[in-house]
Formats: C-alpha cells, structure tokens, sequence
C-alpha cells in the first residue's frame, strides 16, 4: 500500500459489522486492528509509531496461545501482531476471539460499506493507494525472500 505525503486514512480489509467483526485500518496516521467480538468487547492494536508516507508492506499476524472455549462462546485466545515492513510496531494478547463466523458482513478491501466494525464511521475508504492485498490462512508464518535477503545482506 501507499501512503501519500499528506497522510492516509481508511480499511484496508474487515469483514464483519457493528455486529461483530474485525478491521485492519489506518486512522490518526497509525496502523490499528480491532477484534470486535459479537459487540460486547472490542479487543484493539495500533502501532506505536506514525505510518511514514511512501509504499510500504503492512501486515497482520495472529498467533494463537491457546484452545477455544466453545461452550462458553470464546475463540482462542492469541497474540495479535502488527508489522510495517517486516518490522514489529505494535502488538497485543487478546483473551479470546469469535469462535465461529461473523454475520452478517462479507469481506471488504479498501472500505467498510456495513455498520462500522471498530471506531470510526463506515464506509471509512481508504484514502492512499492499495496495490495489493493477500489473506493467508495456512498458519504458517509468512516469509518474503527478498526482504530477507536484503536484511542478510545488509549485515554483510
């Protein structure tokens, strides 16, 4: 994605509602995630720091800590992640998640045409450039060569 040199603000990708969801989304110059969970909690991430303008690779990562609870309606708790870059900016445990599905509200890139997921006021669109945008549910940890690569050689 990019960020122009005035800012950028809006969903990057969320899926859910008001009803319950989650949203990956800039606001206030800063990467946030919030987990809404069938809105009694809203469990919440932001990056420490400001996004700089440019393009950039941002990411997030949920890594389970534990077993869900389904008889008392509570997904697995885990750690939530965020990344610019590759780098680690911000992170967070979350004590549980949805155990099932959300409905209603489908999967949405660059808005969120629903009732708002988290706090900001829907459609919130997002206002830089998403170049592209990958879901990876295999559980494994995602590993770009060439960064790597680049981070190898600039220890060299």
């Amino acid at each position: 994605m990019e960020i122009p040199a005035d800012g950028a603000e809006g969903v990057l990708l969320c899926q859910g509602t008001n009803a319950g969801g989650w949203s990956f989304y800039v606001k206030d110059g800063h990467l946030h995630y919030a987990h809404n969970y069938v809105r009694r909690a809203l469990h919440h991430v932001a990056s420490a720091e400001r996004l700089p303008e440019g393009r950039h690779a941002l990411r997030f990562e949920f890594e389970p800590t534990g077993k869900p609870d389904i008889a008392h309606g509570k997904g697995a708790p885990g750690r939530a992640q965020l990344y610019v870059d590759d780098r680690l900016v911000g992170e967070t445990e979350m004590p549980y998640t949805t155990p099932v599905a959300f409905n209603p509200g489908g999967m949405c890139c660059g808005a969120n045409p629903e009732s708002a997921v988290a706090a900001y006021r829907a459609p919130f669109r997002y206002t830089g450039t998403l170049h592209s945008v990958t879901v990876d549910m295999s559980g494994d940890l995602i590993v770009d060569a060439p960064s790597e690569m680049r981070r190898h050689m600039a220890r060299q």
